[in-house]
């Protein structure tokens, strides 16, 4: 038997996780959208953002759209790790707060 050429993931994501998974990605298109070598990344971070913010309970993604989707909230997540342990409280408290939030996604709906 075959493996299937695509295959599509469903999500269940509640209306906090699908508000901060848009302002994450519309965040990492901000930061990609003036290079063009990044264009197959704006490509389905837009395709992610219809997709989040489509009336459905449930979000499909494609394995490319999830594989970059993961990808990014782990280097993410590493990052606010990293700034949560220094500074100065209020930004600590912010960043801990962030980290929190992208972990817990990560955490409900994106491991094995």
């Amino acid at each position: 038997m075959a493996k299937p050429l695509f295959k599509n993931y469903n999500f269940q994501f509640d209306k906090n996780e699908k508000k901060v998974l848009v302002t994450f990605c519309k965040s990492l298109l901000k930061q990609v959208s003036s290079d063009e070598k990044y264009y197959g990344e704006i490509k389905s971070f837009n395709a992610i953002i219809d997709k989040l913010n489509a009336p459905s309970d449930e979000v499909k993604l494609t394995k490319e759209e999830k594989t970059k989707l993961v990808f990014n909230l782990n280097s993410n997540i590493t990052e606010l790790k990293k700034r949560a342990g220094k500074g100065f409280f209020l930004t600590r408290w912010f960043y801990k707060s962030a980290y929190k939030q992208y972990d817990n996604i990560l955490q409900k709906h994106f491991t094995n």
